[in-house]
């Protein structure tokens, strides 16, 4: 494992690559998004991030599955996207920097001020940004 700038671990070169590489979006205009569209961007991210991480790996919810969930199933899917973050880190070999526990920052502190929301989004983003960039993203 290769310590990466961001503070998270990144994916070495002995894993095969998998499918297209993702996007990275920045966290802090992801979240200004968020606030301007009434949380209406914070759907199209669980859409596009499930779909690149599902086109990229064969595996996990993909964007359809993972915006129905959101939905009408939204506590679930701060956990959902942090443990699909984790487990692309688990194929390559590495302790995943997020898991589907992460998402309790969501469901114990998002009710204070949108604490735990912010806590968890900076986490689950920064990991995912941190992994595509490590398979070659920009």
């Amino acid at each position: 494992m290769i310590p990466a700038t961001t503070g998270y671990p990144v994916a070495t070169a002995y894993a095969p690559a998998a499918g297209p590489v993702g996007k990275v979006r920045s966290t802090g205009t992801c979240f200004a998004l968020c606030i301007v569209t009434l949380g209406i961007y914070s759907l199209y991210w669980y859409y596009a991030t499930h779909d690149e991480m599902k086109r990229h790996t064969g595996d996990g919810l993909g964007g359809g599955l993972a915006l129905v969930l959101a939905i009408f199933i939204g506590i679930a899917s701060p956990f959902l996207s942090s443990s699909e973050v984790g487990k692309l880190y688990e194929r390559r070999g590495m302790r995943g920097p997020v898991s589907g526990v992460t998402g309790l920052w969501m469901l114990l502190l998002g009710w204070f001020f949108l604490v735990g929301a912010i806590v968890w989004f900076v986490k689950t983003n920064g990991a995912l940004n941190a992994y595509w960039r490590s398979q070659g993203a920009r």
